[in-house]
This record gives structure tokens, C-alpha cells and sequence, in this order.
């Protein structure tokens, strides 16, 4: 009786998980939801102005426009993956999700910020073209190689997210279908199975280190180049001018790696030190701050994007 009991538990998943929201902070949950409405409004927004106004506009066809094209349609994947739902929690209290739906968020939500981190690999790439080799860069940065690196990207992701969710997906659910989260966190639904956690937890830290390692090795090295180029260039506003374009690929990068790098290590070490609503809390920022921030950031500090944001703006 027993061994039958644990097959039909293994072999029938949850049909349905129940997200909590924030543990402990439920009290708040109608001014979250408010918050994150507007948060991500602001995002859909301002990406969309972004994507627009480069796809329309004829002098902003260049690298650097469109892989900033492409990241602000990715912070619109990853924004609207989790946010509707959060949302949803916070004002409504409907928490359920299916057991395919938290997979394919799942999914959705990791493999969107390990194409993020790629794509500030390749702005990287392209500001170092640009300052260092700026007679080639038309020559190096062709539409074919810039398509290679956006595939490049999507499929390193790919490889990454597919064993991930496969693991966790086909471990043995026999406890609790509550998330003590707001989203489908792996760790946290890999927490509810009656199988050891651990293999997958190890797959995502050791396989994120290394994406997330070597692109920010990859940033350094690109930034030191860039640096050395820059300053020894005789001119000091040829200087200034030169970093200030670089300035708002290093603001979004900070603003992704810094606060992805305490979400992900207090997630898998710090669950005995951080309460744990401050894990979900930081969690839940990590994946609505930078969509709903690149685009000011990329409107304010770069002239021909908020030029021509105005222009189209005004227009109507």
C-alpha cells in the first residue's frame, strides 16, 4: 500500500500550485500591487517607446540601437512573465497557478535574465568596437554577426533553462502545493517535493556563476580596453565624450548584475540568515526595477534616443 501510495504521488503532480505572495507582509499587499502596477506600466511604456523609436526611426539603425531594441522587448518578457500575476495576488487574492503555468514561468523568468546578461555582454562588445576599432565598426558589426550573437544568446539560455526545468518538473511532489513565493521560483518550488532539492539548486548556482561569471569577466576586460583608449585620447571632450556613451550601459548593468547577484546567493546560502520576505521581496524587485528603469535610464542620459522619443511624442 505504501509503495503504491508513493508511485501515484510521483506520478501525479499537483495539478494546481497556490503562490503566498510575500510571507509576512501580507498586510501590504494592496500597496504592492499598486506599486507594481505602476512599475510596470512605466515599463511597458518606455520599452515600447524605446523598441518604436528606434524601429522607426532611419538614423537610429545601428548596433547599438538594436541590441538596445532587443533588450528592451526582453524587459518587456520578463516584466509581463511575473508582474500580471504578482499583481493579481496583491490586489485580488487569486493565487492559484497551474502546475504548467509555474513551469513555463519558470522557464520564462531565468531564461529571460540569462539572455539580459548576454545582451549587455554584446553592448559591451559593441562600445569597445566603437571607441577601440570605430573605422571597422560598420565592418565587424554586421546585421549577420549581430543576428549570430542574438542567437548565440537565446541558445546559450536555452541549453541552460531546459535542464533546469526538466529536473525540477519530474522530481516526486508529495508535500505541500503552497509557494511561499510570489512567482514560480525554482528553489522555492523545488522546496515542496519529497526528493533532495539539492542537485538542481547546485545546477542553477554553478550553471548561473559561470554565465553570469564570464560575461561579467568578458565586461571587465572590454571596459578596461575601452578605458586605456579612451584615456589615451588628447583631447579631453573627445574623453568625456566618449565615456558619456558608455555611461548608461555601466548604470543598467549595475542595475542588473548588483541586485541579481543578492537575490540568487541569498536564495541558495542565505535562507537561515534573511528572513524570508525579504528574499522574496528582493526577488520580486530583481525582475521589475531594471525593466522599469533601462528605459529612463537609456532616455535621459542617451541625446539621440530622447530626441527622438520627444520628437515622436510631440507628433501626436
Amino acid at each position: 500500500m505504501m509503495l503504491e501510495l508513493n508511485y501515484n504521488l510521483t506520478m501525479n503532480p499537483p495539478a494546481t500550485f497556490f503562490l503566498v505572495g510575500i510571507p509576512g507582509l501580507q498586510f501590504s499587499h494592496p500597496w504592492l500591487g499598486v506599486s507594481l502596477s505602476v512599475m510596470y506600466a512605466v515599463a511597458l511604456l518606455g520599452n515600447t517607446l524605446i523598441m518604436t523609436v528606434i524601429w522607426i526611426d532611419p538614423t537610429l539603425q545601428e548596433p547599438m540601437y538594436w541590441f538596445l531594441c532587443v533588450l528592451a522587448a526582453v524587459d518587456i518578457a520578463m516584466a509581463s512573465s511575473v508582474v500580471p500575476k504578482m499583481v493579481t495576488i496583491f490586489c485580488s487574492g487569486d493565487n492559484s497557478i497551474s502546475f504548467n503555468g509555474c513551469f513555463a514561468q519558470m522557464y520564462f523568468v531565468h531564461a529571460a535574465t540569462a539572455v539580459e546578461t548576454g545582451l549587455l555582454l554584446a553592448m559591451a562588445f559593441d562600445r569597445y568596437i566603437a571607441i577601440c576599432k570605430p573605422l571597422h565598426y560598420k565592418r565587424i558589426l554586421t546585421p549577420q554577426v549581430m543576428l549570430g550573437m542574438n542567437m548565440a544568446i537565446i541558445i546559450r539560455a536555452t541549453v541552460f533553462m531546459t535542464p533546469l526545468s526538466w529536473m525540477v518538473s519530474h522530481l516526486p511532489f508529495c508535500g505541500s502545493s503552497v509557494i511561499l513565493h510570489s512567482y514560480c521560483e525554482h528553489i522555492t518550488v523545488a522546496k515542496l517535493t519529497c526528493a533532495d532539492p539539492m542537485p538542481s539548486t547546485l545546477y542553477s548556482l554553478i550553471g548561473s556563476s559561470i554565465i553570469v561569471g564570464s560575461d561579467v569577466a568578458f565586461i571587465a576586460a572590454s571596459y578596461n580596453r575601452i578605458l586605456q583608449a579612451v584615456f589615451g585620447l588628447s583631447s579631453r571632450n573627445a574623453q568625456l565624450k566618449a565615456l558619456s556613451t558608455c555611461g548608461s550601459h555601466m548604470g543598467v548593468m549595475a542595475l542588473y548584475y548588483l541586485p541579481g547577484m543578492i537575490a540568487t546567493y541569498v536564495a541558495c546560502l542565505g535562507r537561515d540568515i534573511v528572513p524570508l520576505h525579504t528574499q522574496v521581496l528582493l526577488a520580486d524587485l530583481y525582475l521589475v526595477i531594471p525593466p522599469t528603469l533601462n528605459p529612463i535610464i537609456y532616455g535621459l542620459r542617451t541625446k539621440q534616443i530622447r530626441e527622438r522619443i520627444w520628437g515622436f511624442l510631440f507628433r501626436f
